[in-house]
């Protein structure tokens, strides 16, 4: 009896430690440290597009008034007046600076003669007006005249007038 007696303590000692397994505490895994996260990489916005000048409107007159702009729009002239091609521009940035090319051409439609040709540099902010102007002391020929309005080289509008 002795055998079975101890045999019964073996078998009670190893059920107790397995239940002593099975009741510990399941250990929870250590925190793995933080990830070290990058930012996310950032694409470069886009480069801006260079602010760019451009001309609004063409006014045709015989008088300007401070401001540059012409008076009275009209569209026919007595031979002895000064006419004035008033020039709107606007810049796409108003607070950029274009340099710019601004050019007329005069003709005398009539005759195929071109009458004048002037340009100037200019450094175009926001809104503006340009004025050129043409005059002939002795009077111009009664006809039909256009001046070609250019912007760096290229003609950008075109207004008809007469002389009678």
């Amino acid at each position: 009896m002795k055998t079975n007696r101890l045999q019964m303590t073996m078998l009670a000692a190893m059920i107790g430690s397995a239940a002593l397994v099975g009741c510990k505490k399941k250990e929870e895994p250590a925190p793995l440290p933080p990830v070290a996260t990058e930012p996310a990489p950032t694409t470069p916005a886009p480069a801006p597009m260079p602010a760019t000048a451009s001309v609004s409107a063409v006014d045709l007159g015989n008088a300007v008034g401070a401001d540059m702009r012409v008076t009275a729009p009209m569209s026919s002239f007595a031979p002895k007046d000064t006419i004035y091609a008033a020039i709107s521009t606007a810049t796409s940035d108003p607070a950029a600076t274009v340099p710019g090319k601004l050019g007329v051409k005069w003709t005398h439609v009539d005759s195929n003669q071109t009458v004048h040709e002037e340009s100037r540099d200019i450094g175009f902010a926001g809104t503006g007006v340009t004025d050129f102007q043409i005059s002939k002391p002795d009077g111009w020929p009664t006809g039909k005249y256009k001046v070609e309005v250019s912007l760096d080289g290229s003609v950008v509008q075109t207004r008809e007038f007469d002389v009678k």
